[in-house]
């Protein structure tokens, strides 16, 4: 249950920053009030001084919590169950619950991330006059071999770490819509995979966040 006391959340970045919609879905899921101010790319602010005395990586998403400052998107919503979510299933309190859901969050900036951004940024935020398609299906082959690790994780559990929704479906779940999202390149059938995400469109954080049209 979300602790009333606290004070007003705000969370500044851009909507459709991935980083940022996986801490806006979080929310979602427990349900707490907050501000949003549109932060990085065309909206500027995080290279200026103010943003960058918050976060010196002049990245988005930061969470301000009355003089209490965090970055880092993925710490930022284990901050937001720890606080504001005490008895959510969706970050577990048992040691080893916790570090399965843990080791999820850290394997999407170490491995995923990774090899998700060159095919994004290729497909999405690239002219397509400009895109050179064979170096791009040479990135998404990459990507395939990252995603076959998740494809493996799912073929005998509903979500990523069980039968339970979890932060780690969230981080998860945020870079899958890109995955599934980009067209004009050949991408492997990953059943397992599939049919984790088609439970996401149930969700009303993942619809209002995450599953529109990427930008």
């Amino acid at each position: 249950m979300a602790d009333n006391n606290k004070q007003q959340l705000t969370i500044w970045g851009r909507a459709n920053s991935v980083n940022v919609q996986k801490v806006l879905w979080c929310l979602a899921e427990l349900n707490l009030a907050y501000e949003r101010i549109d932060a990085g790319m065309q909206f500027g602010k995080n290279n200026e001084a103010a943003y960058l005395a918050m976060n010196p990586n002049g990245r988005v998403p930061t969470l301000v919590e009355g003089d209490y400052v965090l970055w880092e998107s993925n710490s930022v919503m284990r901050y937001l169950c720890m606080a504001h979510g005490e008895g959510s299933p969706i970050y577990p309190s048992q040691p080893k619950a916790r570090a399965g859901v843990d080791r999820w969050l850290d394997w999407t900036l170490s491995t995923l991330q990774p090899v998700d951004r060159p095919v994004f940024w290729a497909l999405v935020r690239t002219p397509i006059e400009k895109r050179d398609m064979v170096a791009i299906q040479k990135d998404v082959d990459a990507e395939a071999v990252v995603w076959r690790i998740v494809e493996g994780q799912l073929a005998t559990r509903r979500f990523i770490e069980g039968d339970q929704f979890t932060i780690a479906d969230i981080a998860l779940g945020a870079f899958a819509r890109r995955w599934f999202g980009v067209e004009g390149v050949t991408k492997p059938k990953l059943p397992n995979l599939e049919r984790w995400f088609s439970q996401f469109a149930a969700r009303p954080g993942f619809v209002r966040f995450v599953a529109p049209p990427m930008s």
